[in-house]
């Protein structure tokens, strides 16, 4: 029988712009220059903010995919979540060690929240082991996680970062390494693809937001010329993301859907720091070697998350064969070697990032046609 189709329910979107405004607040953490680029100490500090956020609604979204009913129990747990993300995104800060037990007690009562409707559902589920072992398992890496969180209140702010660092990790191996891996998974791929997407999404709406700083100046051709390269950027990374979602993603697929989620924490992170980076391009305090390597860093690790997901993901009759693995190969290559030797020239430099990302989205587009390689991948269960 074919299991019922699991629609994105309108709480799921109001939920989703929450996370709108943290990465707003995230991003604030790189304003603060030393030596012409931002200290290690807060990028660091950036790059835990948005790895726990984007870990928090992964968290939510694998619940409301398994075993959300759109009931008021859901909604009063969303919504609870909504009202503690507020302190998170206050408490995210360049001077962040006033705020540390208030973004800390939040995170920890956001995992606590989402981990007691685990613990619900397993009571729920009674007469079902194999959806009261799912709820077990998640539990672990949700409680687990905000004890840690918890714990790093003890040891001052110096210590902080490094709990936060021992969460992030102990949630993404705990969670990896207790989920379920039998071919009768409860989770609904096409569901999960789904809200993947629209988190993806809104993260392009933030980067279209940022890059308006591109369209001041006036009409004129120097103005005119880099609003177009940088527009023509995002709409590469778009295009890039829409033919995987529409062409290539077996979204029918049986599987857990673990690594696809884990690839969309990086992936949207990679999204992050590109939106970050377009806008250091355009202020000269910003040193160029830094920003430079920090523009084709977060280009790279895009592009990464988006290929390691074709490579996994991608429908039966898509293999990959060197005709496919060579070019985008050869085109990094040429993009990381062009963008450092075109460092000082802003107009090369930016053309050089339209063209990769429009190469690209060609790559995908030649890969995602019928037959593209001619031996298909194994059609092997992947999580």
């Amino acid at each position: 029988m074919l299991k019922e189709e699991k629609k994105v329910e309108y709480l799921e979107l109001i939920y989703d712009l929450i996370f709108v405004y943290v990465i707003g607040r995230n991003s604030s953490l790189l304003r603060e220059l030393q030596n012409g680029f931002v200290p290690l100490q807060m990028f660091l500090a950036y790059a835990l903010c948005s790895l726990a956020v984007i870990q928090i609604w992964n968290y939510s979204t694998f619940y409301i995919n398994m075993f959300g009913r759109n009931k008021l129990r859901d909604h009063i747990a969303l919504f609870l979540n909504m009202y503690l993300l507020y302190y998170i995104g206050e408490g995210t800060r360049v001077h962040w060690q006033s705020f540390q037990a208030q973004y800390h007690v939040a995170w920890a009562l956001i995992l606590i929240n989402t981990g007691v409707q685990y613990f619900l559902e397993r009571r729920n589920h009674a007469g079902d082991p194999a959806a009261q072992s799912v709820c077990s398992r998640m539990m672990i890496p949700l409680f687990g996680e905000a004890a840690i969180v918890l714990l790093g209140l003890l040891f001052g702010q110096n210590a902080a970062p490094l709990f936060a660092a021992a969460a992030i990790l102990f949630g993404i191996v705990a969670t990896w390494s207790l989920s379920d891996r039998s071919k009768e998974s409860r989770v609904d791929f096409t569901h999960l693809t789904e809200r993947a997407m629209l988190y993806v999404v809104f993260t392009f709406g933030e980067m279209i937001i940022a890059i308006a700083s591109y369209f001041e100046g006036g009409f004129t051709p120097s103005s005119v010329y880099f609003s177009l390269m940088c527009f023509l950027i995002v709409v590469a990374l778009f295009l890039c993301y829409g033919i995987l979602y529409d062409r290539i993603i077996d979204r029918e697929r049986n599987t857990t859907g673990m690594a696809y989620m884990m690839l969309h924490i990086f992936l949207i992170f990679g999204m992050n720091c590109i939106t970050t980076s377009l806008e250091f391009m355009r202020e000269e305090e910003v040193a160029l070697w830094p920003k430079t390597l920090f523009l084709i860093g977060s280009f790279l690790l895009y592009y990464l998350c988006l290929f390691a997901l074709q490579s996994r993901y991608s429908k039966p009759d898509l293999g990959l064969c060197r005709r496919v693995t060579m070019p985008v190969g050869i085109l990094t290559v040429a993009f990381l070697v062009l963008m450092l030797l075109l460092r000082e020239y802003p107009r090369l430099n930016i053309f050089v990032s339209v063209v990769y990302g429009f190469a690209m989205f060609l790559e995908l587009y030649l890969y995602s046609r019928p037959n593209a390689c001619p031996i298909p991948q194994q059609g092997s269960e992947r999580s």
